[in-house]
């Protein structure tokens, strides 16, 4: 990002904040929540509200806000990329950049579960709210849902997205929900992958809220993916996760995009900060592959 682009992004913030409402109203919305593959493709960028800066063994790769800004760009600029997944802050740059034009786009709702915290499992929803986003023009919010049976914190984190579906349902917006089973080992919270606790936390998230009619599930490529699709009739999105061997995982996600229910990919990191540096690329692969 140019250094004057940078200026005019913090001026406009200071004299003229209304201008992220006029961008978001003046903003060419997305024609349906997938592309014309009948499969999304949306970039993950709601991991520094949680603190979670790191990828790629750099504790703070994600530090540099107009880096961060420059390789969002680089994804949106794909006509296959059909969307964006981010905190208000990120979301706001990006619409005052003119980056979001025909774009579905998902504000992250709760990022209070701090990577590493005490309270990590208690994931307080600090982020977007239903009715911000519905504010804004954008599509649907997104909940970050782990599942602690050892920690008593898990219900109300339950009740909490469970309300978040419904006030997105009842505004006609999309409920993107995040589930895990987790645990704490050594004092860190570790998501099971395995398929059998994805499955579990598929049936979970699928049941909360009043209505699941407007409810998608974002979900880990699990070692048996058809039998993960087959716990619901919910529309399912793959994230991506931390990916170390981005071809390797490509042929996991084209395996698991064969299910009926998957609609797409929700993926961030392994993305934006690719181990060659080359994001336009990177990007590419996963168009290719929808």
């Amino acid at each position: 990002m140019r250094a004057d682009e940078l200026a005019l992004l913090t001026r406009t913030r200071v004299l003229h904040p209304e201008a992220v409402a006029e961008a978001a109203a003046a903003r060419t919305r997305a024609a349906s929540p997938v592309g014309p593959t009948g499969k999304c493709f949306v970039i993950a960028a709601d991991h520094p509200a949680r603190g979670a800066l790191g990828t790629g063994g750099d504790p703070l790769a994600m530090a540099d806000r107009a880096d961060l800004l420059d390789r969002l760009r680089t994804a949106l600029d794909n006509p296959g990329c059909t969307g964006v997944l981010g905190t208000a802050d990120i979301l706001e740059d990006l619409l005052l950049l003119g980056a979001l034009e025909g774009k579905t786009v998902f504000g992250s709702m709760n990022r209070g579960g701090l990577a590493g915290a005490a309270w990590e499992i208690d994931d307080r929803f600090t982020g977007m709210t239903a009715a911000g986003i519905e504010r804004l023009g954008f599509d649907g919010g997104k909940t970050l849902t782990r599942i602690d049976y050892a920690d008593p914190a898990t219900p109300s984190i339950l009740e909490a997205t469970a309300h978040a579906v419904d006030d997105l349902a009842s505004r006609g917006l999309i409920a993107m929900v995040e589930p895990f089973i987790s645990t704490r080992r050594e004092g860190t919270v570790v998501n099971d992958l395995s398929t059998e606790a994805v499955i579990r936390s598929v049936a979970i998230a699928s049941g909360l809220g009043a209505t699941s009619a407007r409810t998608w599930l974002k979900l880990p490529t699990a070692p048996d993916s058809a039998r993960v699709a087959a716990a619901t009739t919910l529309p399912v999105v793959l994230l991506g996760g931390e990916v170390a061997d981005l071809d390797a995982q490509r042929d996991k996600w084209g395996q698991a995009l064969e299910a009926p229910n998957a609609i797409g990919l929700t993926v961030g990191r392994s993305l934006l900060y690719p181990a060659d540096g080359d994001v336009a690329a990177a990007v590419q692969k996963v168009v290719d592959l929808l």
